[in-house]
């Protein structure tokens, strides 16, 4: 990679199980499960009744009721979280030049839970043909445009640099913080407030992908029905959350002797141009994309320590990425641990690509990799170690962490810890 270089040095995190990066940790440190029937709404209609929910007040964190009032629950995410991610990076808001610090956002779905309940309202729950414009709040615009979540961020943290919602997906949290790494490197901005949020939890969600038959049903076992990499694995378990990073140059970080989690020494992204939902078993677009991001960060394939696995919990996408890895990685492949921790967190559409980040550094931090739980059976097609059910201390310098969206996305980052030889 040219240009300057990126570290991670504030980390921010809502996830089902746990509100805080140190919470997050815990949960997945420890192989718990925080997947349960949904309490959101009655969901009895349904194929799939359960979600990986967050345990949220935002009154609780700091939020005034005019912002809970404003914001969607998905901006409230992403704006409680950047402001831990900044706190954590040890920078006040008055020490930075604000035109020099930029904001991106990754979402899949936007302001779902809003639209859906003012949708509710302006129609008479469906019955009116038109809907009524005077019973919606005055946000309803700032809910319609997913750009609100990028704004809210920036007032949070007083940034007035480049500020941008980036939405690819499934891949949004991986694209996002490679986009701020980009702007980073090439000059645009110093200090990038960087990360996705989606609070997808809602009928018009459930029921889309029970059209498609993508989540699980095993709603008399929501505790162990996520199951990546599984044989009697039957769709992903919906989940929501955000998680946001401080970025910023890596000479900047040392001056001021900031913590430095990892550095982003890799990052490219790919389309199938193939299908919306559909995914070919070789994993070629996504063995292209691991592929360039290890070749920016400067590492041969036998230099990653640890994959953290986009590992959703359906039949093609863990036969794809599986697919992948091996044919960049080769024989290393079977000697490196990978895991999904989607299979405690579930699968929060946008965000995860953020969460997942999150879940990869302090795996770099503390040298332990997050297991996958629920893997009892494994699936004979989806032959490599996949860490089952109790999280591994192992040396942790490189990790590669993937992502795969419908639409086609294929989405690769390198994190690693400074020193370990990247670039």
């Amino acid at each position: 990679m040219s240009g300057h270089r990126v570290a991670i040095t504030g980390v921010g995190v809502l996830a089902p199980g746990g509100v805080g990066a140190k919470s997050f940790w815990s949960l997945l440190s420890d192989g718990r499960t925080a997947t349960r029937a949904i309490s959101f709404f009655d969901a009895s209609a349904y194929r799939s009744r359960i979600a990986a929910e967050v345990d949220f007040d935002p009154a609780e964190h700091g939020l005034s009721s005019q912002e809970i009032r404003r914001m969607d629950r998905a901006a409230q995410f992403a704006v409680v979280a950047a402001r831990e991610a900044l706190a954590d990076s040890g920078l006040e808001p008055a020490e930075l030049d604000p035109t020099r610090t930029g904001v991106t956002v990754g979402s899949a779905v936007g302001a779902t839970m809003a639209l859906e309940a003012e949708y509710r309202v302006v129609s008479d729950d469906g019955r009116l043909d038109t809907v009524d414009h005077r019973y919606a709040v005055p946000q309803l615009y700032d809910h319609l445009v997913p750009s609100s979540f990028a704004t809210e961020v920036a007032w949070a943290v007083g940034a007035e640099g480049p500020a941008a919602v980036i939405s690819t997906g499934c891949t949004s949290g991986l694209d996002a913080v490679g986009h701020a790494c980009e702007l980073i490197r090439e000059g645009s901005a110093e200090v990038m407030v960087a990360g996705a949020t989606d609070a997808p939890i809602s009928p018009i969600t459930v029921a889309c992908f029970d059209a498609i038959k993508a989540t699980s049903p095993r709603n008399d076992d929501a505790e162990h029905a996520s199951r990546p990499f599984d044989r009697t694995r039957n769709g992903f378990v919906l989940g929501e959350g955000s998680a946001v990073f401080v970025l910023e140059r890596l000479d900047h970080a040392r001056r001021r002797n900031a913590r430095v989690y990892a550095e982003i020494a890799g990052f490219a992204s790919r389309s199938n141009a193939f299908h919306m939902t559909g995914l070919r078993p070789d994993g070629n677009e996504m063995a292209e994309a691991i592929r360039t991001a290890l070749d920016e960060a400067r590492l041969d394939p036998d230099q990653v320590d640890y994959v953290n696995a986009h590992g959703s919990g359906t039949q093609q996408n863990d036969i794809h990425e599986t697919a992948a890895v091996k044919q960049v990685l080769g024989e290393h492949a079977y000697r490196t641990p990978m895991s999904s921790i989607k299979s405690m967190v579930g699968h929060s559409l946008g965000a995860i690509g953020s969460i997942e980040i999150a879940a990869s550094v302090l795996a770099i931090e503390n040298g332990v990799v997050p297991p996958t739980a629920n893997l009892t059976e494994p699936d004979p097609r989806c032959d490599l170690d996949y860490v089952p059910l109790t999280a591994r201390e192992w040396a942790t310098d490189v990790v590669l962490t993937v992502g795969s969206g419908f639409g086609g996305f294929q989405s690769a980052m390198v994190l690693a810890k400074p020193g370990s030889g990247a670039r």
